[in-house]
């Protein structure tokens, strides 16, 4: 037997260490370099929004960008974003929307007659959902591929780290030690995976005072992720304010309108993906 160079690939031997690739097939039509979860283990902190300013900045560097909303049963992306058209099919496989600054969008609520009808399907339906987005949208050439996950550790993220080749993962939370608590399975399912974690990123972490402009920290200073990212050993990459502009304009549509200085560490983290 040969020397062996670690390369599957390129190799025809059959060993115990040869790793087989089990991910669901990309739809031919597509090219992504790179895939980036966004996750948090815990519902309302934000992930979502965290998820289309990580899109919004990125697609402003110039890179051609795709968000994947994975979250079923929660759909949010497509209202952040003011899409109201559905999605085409076509003979290669569904065409997703389309945002004003060409980021390419597919969701559950592109797909329903009623953006308001609930889905109520069980974990395996789910989850086969979440493949098809991957397997039958035809993305075309996208440089990254955002994935806002659900919350929790069921069916849905399991199928996504298993099925998709997930590059790396961004994790949100809220200041609260409890919240903290709960998000921290989110690192450990992802470390239990081999998913890398590029860090941390805190929503809702200060209110600026509109007339002094001092930071209130409204969970208190104790409470903060810092410590949090410390134990986890990652980076605390970013820490995004309670903004009120920020809140309306993703009720109204107009994600792509925000400015927000504060998440640009977590965009060059991303970026250096690349």
């Amino acid at each position: 037997m040969s020397e062996c160079t670690h390369n599957c690939s390129s190799c025809s031997q059959e060993c115990s260490e040869r790793k087989e690739d089990l991910h669901a097939k990309l739809n031919e039509f597509s090219s992504i370099k790179k895939v980036v979860a966004v996750s948090s283990g815990k519902g309302g902190v934000g992930k979502s929004s965290v998820t289309c300013l990580l899109a919004v900045m990125m697609a402003r560097r110039g890179y051609k960008v795709g968000v994947l909303d994975a979250d079923i049963t929660g759909p949010s992306i497509p209202r952040a974003f003011g899409l109201t058209q559905k999605a085409q099919g076509s003979q290669v496989g569904i065409l997703p929307a389309e945002t004003h600054l060409g980021i390419k969008v597919m969701s559950i609520n592109l797909l329903l007659e009623d953006e308001s009808q609930p889905v109520v399907w069980r974990g395996p339906v789910l989850a086969g959902a979440v493949t098809q987005f991957w397997t039958d949208v035809v993305w075309g050439d996208l440089d990254v591929l955002f994935i806002d996950m659900p919350p929790g550790t069921g069916d849905v993220p399991l199928t996504v780290y298993q099925s998709l080749p997930v590059d790396a993962t961004v994790v949100v939370s809220t200041p609260q030690s409890l919240v903290q608590m709960v998000v921290g399975k989110a690192k450990t399912m992802a470390d239990m995976l081999n998913i890398p974690v590029l860090g941390l990123v805190e929503n809702m972490s200060y209110l600026l005072c509109p007339d002094c402009h001092k930071q209130i920290t409204l969970f208190g200073e104790e409470n903060g992720l810092d410590e949090a990212a410390k134990a986890m050993k990652v980076p605390l990459l970013a820490k995004l304010p309670i903004n009120a502009t920020v809140s309306h304009l993703c009720d109204e549509g107009e994600i792509e309108r925000v400015d927000c200085e504060e998440i640009q560490p977590a965009v060059d983290a991303v970026e250096a993906l690349l």
